[in-house]
């Protein structure tokens, strides 16, 4: 069940880029219309890859963005 949402994810987060590839072709970009719905489809896109960047997380596929955890829970932080 979590790898069909990974990938419902990774699908709803490259159908706003395909979008965005649209308007580029159209050359709407300089227009005050393309600027805005690519600023909202490269919102939506981010939204989704978030989701997806956090649930590799989570299970550990991605070994540099791992948790950190504290390495002595019984010290209390140093504070100056």
């Amino acid at each position: 069940m979590l790898a069909l949402m990974l990938l419902l994810s990774i699908v709803l987060g490259t159908i706003p880029l395909l979008g965005i590839a649209w308007i580029l072709l159209r050359s709407a970009i300089t227009s005050v219309d393309g600027l805005f719905m690519s600023l909202i489809l490269l919102t939506l896109s981010g939204v989704f890859y978030l989701n997806v960047f956090l649930e590799l997380r989570d299970r550990g596929v991605l070994p540099f963005a791992r948790k950190t955890t504290p390495s002595s829970p019984g010290h209390p932080p140093k504070t100056d």
